[in-house]
C-alpha cells in the first residue's frame, strides 16, 4: 500500500482520461460502420484488451477505407 501512495497521480490522469476517450471514440466507430478489416467481435476484443494501444491499432488499421 506504500508505493499506491507514492505515485504521483497527477501525472497520470491525462493518460488515463487519453485512454477513456480512445476507447470509447473507438467503439463508436465500430459500432457505427458496417466494413472493418476483420470482423467486429475481433476489434471489440482488441480495444477492450489492448486498451490505448488496441485503440490506436483499430484507427490505423481497422477502418475500411472507402475509396
Amino acid at each position: 500500500m506504500e508505493v499506491l501512495n507514492e505515485i504521483n497521480w497527477e501525472l497520470l490522469l491525462p493518460f488515463f482520461i487519453l485512454q477513456g476517450i480512445l476507447l470509447i471514440l473507438a467503439l463508436i466507430d465500430i459500432f457505427r460502420n458496417k466494413q472493418l478489416n476483420g470482423p467486429k467481435w475481433m476489434w471489440i476484443l482488441i480495444v477492450l484488451v489492448g486498451n490505448i494501444l488496441g485503440s490506436i491499432l483499430y484507427f490505423v488499421i481497422g477502418r475500411r477505407q472507402n475509396r
